[in-house]
């Protein structure tokens, strides 16, 4: 593991910047004038026992630390031609955790060093030119992108984030059309920056590594908005390349709002083929059903080919039936979801939110003669203080118990604290 830089983190907490890049534009008013600044404390308690591991090895992973993520969006300069800049920071302070608790991979809270143990703080830092074009924004330098094929992964402490360039187009009403090349990425859990490795299925290829991942991808919404398309294509350079297709649809019927979300991954090895033969189909659909503050969901998703589900290793995906804890996404696996959403606004108590869901999985290939099996079921809540002093202090509880035939069992707790300030 690289050597962690020593930064102040009360200096670099107050010179921080980032939030993620926006599809739309910056406000008016000028480079200074439409400039905007958040700042994010997020305390996150995270604890996972592996319920069937022997007494003799590392049984359970548990860590508390406190970040801090200072967001700075400029404006654009007057003119035909826009220029503007974003900057991102993020740091990370262990409050508890030791080796002992966590073993040598940890939690994906805090890096580790090579004996096992949390670093005490870590940070980084980075900035991001921007030019506007009419409706067309270039941006190179540091990046969160948020695509079906580059998902936006803030499941932990601090969230990833890209060196590269990309390109938002949205010249013609409806049509999204995104591009761009990603050169090195920060994990969620590092301060440097590395070449990307593949992650296929439940396997991460950790030893093999690219510094390119080039996408292209349209997005055509129609039908008052209701209804959208997409089509994208990405490559890991000379690891896979993949293409997703996607289908959204909303239906106001009555008091009720249906809704439809499909999509379709085929992967495939690429180039030199540095992680060998890939081969992968993924397709999945989530139903929903909402009125009032009740929230049905039902959802589907089949694997096929020879190997997982393919993506960018640290990063989650889109699919339907995808949580932090399983994936749901092995070799030839199907699943079912049944979920539960209940916004408690409709009760008079605003801010508070919670979903219950319950996923199935069959029919996985672990290369042996089992069939494997697994089950998730997942309890959220979550508070958002509506006024006074404590005003958008949120707290999120999240408890999960995962049993599987073929992976270790997980029971899980997190508690998530955090709070949004408004610098101007």
């Amino acid at each position: 593991m690289k050597k962690l830089p020593k930064v102040s983190p009360i200096s670099l907490a107050i010179t921080m910047a980032f939030t993620i890049p926006s599809v739309g534009h910056a406000a008016e008013g000028g480079f200074v004038g439409g400039s905007t600044a958040t700042l994010t404390a997020r305390n996150y308690y995270f604890s996972r026992d592996f319920r069937d591991v022997p007494k003799a090895a590392q049984s359970k992973q548990e860590e508390w630390a406190q970040g801090f993520i200072l967001n700075f969006k400029s404006g654009y300069t007057p003119g035909p031609v826009g220029f503007g800049v974003d900057a991102i920071g993020l740091l990370g302070i262990k409050l508890d955790g030791s080796a002992d608790r966590a073993g040598a991979l940890g939690t994906g809270l805090m890096p580790r060093h090579t004996d096992g143990e949390p670093a005490d703080e870590y940070s980084r830092a980075g900035a991001a030119l921007k030019i506007r074009v009419s409706k067309t924004e270039l941006k190179v330098g540091e990046l969160q992108p948020n695509l079906p094929v580059l998902t936006f992964s803030d499941i932990r402490l601090l969230p990833p984030s890209y060196t590269g360039a990309s390109v938002v187009s949205q010249e013609f009403a409806g049509l999204t059309l995104q591009g761009g090349q990603m050169r090195a990425m920060s994990h969620r859990d590092e301060a440097g920056d590395d070449a990307m490795s593949p992650w296929i299925g439940r396997r991460a290829v950790l030893a093999v590594s690219s510094d390119r991942f080039n996408y292209a991808g349209a997005d055509y919404a129609f039908n008052q908005n209701r209804t959208s398309v997409g089509a994208w294509y990405a490559q890991l350079e000379d690891v896979y390349n993949q293409r997703f297709f996607s289908l959204k649809h909303s239906e106001p019927l009555g008091a009720w709002t249906l809704g439809a979300n499909l999509g379709y991954f085929d992967s495939s090895e690429d180039g030199q083929e540095l992680a060998g033969a890939i081969d992968n189909q993924t397709f999945y659909g989530m139903l929903s059903a909402k009125r009032g503050g009740h929230t049905f969901h039902v959802g589907y998703q089949e694997l096929s080919g020879d190997h997982g589900m393919v993506r960018i290793f640290g990063n989650v995906t889109p699919l339907a039936n995808e949580l932090p804890t399983f994936d749901f996404a092995s070799t030839d696996e199907r699943s079912w979801q049944a979920r539960y959403d209940y916004d408690f606004a409709a009760l008079g108590i605003p801010g508070l939110v919670s979903t219950v869901r319950y996923i199935t999985g069959d029919n996985v290939d672990t290369g042996g003669a089992e069939e494997g099996k697994d089950w998730e079921r997942d309890l959220d809540l979550g508070y958002t203080v509506q006024s006074g002093p404590l005003k958008n202090v949120s707290v999120r509880v999240r408890n999960v118990v995962a049993r599987s035939n073929y992976r270790p069992d997980i029971d899980e707790n997190r508690l998530i604290v955090s709070y949004n300030l408004a610098l101007f």
